[in-house]
């Protein structure tokens, strides 16, 4: 593209003000003519940026008895650009196309404008709109698209800001169209008819998608509003038939019925699906933390936890999807083997986990402490370069196994082998949380055949939490601070996990 300044050219047919704007603009290729510039301050340093702004090539000599430091920056970086640190010369006015005085005093102003005048040299001068012959405007620009805007030298504030609407209503694809015309244009080679023919198609399928935009967005106002008017009428019914005073008084009661620690739980859902879904671990073993802490027995407490995982899980597992965070190769080679394995141990742990409680409680709680201890290890642990790895049946399958029969670990197990093995974290936390809704899935329903639903005022609270943070921790991923997050829940397992172990002996 073609460097330009915009210059207005002032008529001199000594026309009234009141025919207007008189001024005819005209674009020029700056980088081929030669521009002095009286002047080295606050103004000299404006005028130059807006020369170099437009046309970065553009030959420029500033003379001035002091140059600020903004100039020699400006100059710093524009090699065309020369500066001389002195009193103005007569002969710095030779072979110069366009003077641009920028100096504070009057008569000195005066004097270099005759002076040039005398070589019929166009001037422009700082702040003096009728010792003008051209006005350096307010210009607009789009990629390709220039626009000068002029107020007969009256106003530069009006100016700037007609600069300002314009620069904001311009749309960025205003550029994309040109360029396409432009290749059409050339494409075309001398093909008038059809050249006129091609635009009028193209405009007219620029409008038919500005129309489709604008019904679209109707559509979806209208929509909104039938849906606020129903609740609306809903709202109305419902309140006639049940006084508001008698359903705030139930929801009081039922509030007071539900377990001390719900909103504990509540928070405990958010929490672990917050980092379960941003690390792709840490939403069973915090859970089975806080659990266990509660007294809650091992069979109970691991149906609950899958129960409740398996909506935040799939909610995570979507989010993950949608916002193509899923390798679906990774995803077949994991989640038979990892439902296999969910299955196997929740009918172990259902089996023994009623008569062995005083044993299982201790060992969960040492499994969920060594999680801790592995997350604290990986956290430290140096990254490793991409390695071939196999096994991603074996890892599975065991990662299942345990989260079933403890609760929890899916996520540390199988995502931070996948990540220290050198796979891109973000596709693994995203396929290991989609994996993980079908584990949980399968490690849900065994419980659920075998024990049917207990506790399910912990269940509701851990999917109410869950559901909430799914969105947040999915858009999250990848983007928070891998190793200071990992330290943080490392340290958090470890120490519910002593206090369960200290409560018990």
């Amino acid at each position: 593209m073609t460097t330009e300044q915009t210059i207005p050219v002032k008529q001199t047919t000594g026309a009234t003000t009141d025919q207007g704007n008189l001024l005819f603009p005209v674009f020029l290729k700056l980088e081929e003519l030669k521009v002095l510039l009286v002047g080295g301050g606050k103004v000299g340093a404006e005028k130059l940026s807006a020369l170099l702004g437009n046309s970065p090539a553009a030959p420029v000599t500033v003379v001035a008895r002091s140059i600020s430091e903004e100039v020699r920056k400006l100059a710093k970086h524009h090699p065309n650009v020369t500066l001389h640190e002195r009193a103005f010369m007569e002969s710095d006015l030779e072979n110069k196309d366009l003077v641009v005085i920028a100096v504070n005093e009057k008569e000195s102003s005066l004097a270099i404008r005759a002076a040039a005048k005398e070589k019929k040299i166009l001037v422009n001068v700082a702040d003096t709109p009728e010792q003008c012959d051209f006005y350096l405007s307010s210009i607009v620009q789009k990629g390709n698209l220039k626009i000068a805007i002029s107020t007969n030298g009256k106003s530069p504030t009006a100016a700037k800001r007609i600069k300002e609407v314009l620069n904001y209503a311009l749309p960025a694809e205003l550029d994309d169209m040109i360029n396409n015309l432009h290749a059409v244009r050339n494409k075309l080679n001398g093909n008038f008819e059809y050249k006129v023919k091609r635009l009028n198609e193209l405009t007219r399928i620029l409008i038919e998608k500005d129309n489709v935009e604008r019904e679209r967005r109707v559509r979806k106002i209208v929509t909104y509003s039938l849906i606020a008017f129903g609740l609306m009428l809903i709202g109305h019914f419902l309140f006639s038939y049940l006084p508001f005073q008698r359903i705030a008084d139930d929801t009081v009661k039922w509030y007071q019925q539900l377990d001390p620690n719900f909103h504990w739980m509540l928070l405990a859902g958010f929490l672990a699906q917050l980092v379960d879904g941003a690390l792709g671990m840490g939403y069973g073993v915090t859970s089975a933390t806080i659990l266990l802490t509660a007294g809650v027995p091992p069979a109970a407490m691991s149906g609950s936890i899958h129960t409740a995982e398996m909506f935040a899980s799939g909610a995570s597992g979507y989010s993950h999807y949608k916002f193509g965070n899923v390798n679906k190769k990774l995803f077949k080679a994991l989640v038979i083997p990892g439902v296999l394995g969910a299955v196997f141990g929740a009918i172990l742990l259902v089996k023994f986990g009623d008569s062995q409680t005083a044993y299982i409680k201790p060992v969960i709680a040492t499994y969920t402490m060594l999680l801790g201890i592995r997350i604290l290890w990986n956290a430290f642990k140096k990254e490793q370069k991409k390695k071939k790895f196999k096994h991603y049946g074996w890892l599975a399958g065991f990662g299942g196994f345990l989260d079933s029969f403890g609760g929890g670990g899916w996520g540390p197990i199988v995502t931070t082998t996948l990540i220290t093995k050198g796979r891109s974290p973000r596709f693994v936390i995203g396929s290991v949380s989609l994996t993980e809704f079908f584990v949980t899935l399968a490690s849900a329903f065994t419980f659920f055949i075998s024990l049917g639903v207990t506790h399910w005022q912990v269940i509701v609270a851990l999917i109410i939490g869950g559901l909430l943070a799914a969105p947040v921790a999915a858009k999250l991923a990848g983007k928070l601070p891998r190793k200071t997050s990992m330290i943080l829940l490392g340290f958090l397992v470890i120490f519910w996990s002593l206090k369960i172990i200290v409560k018990i002996f």
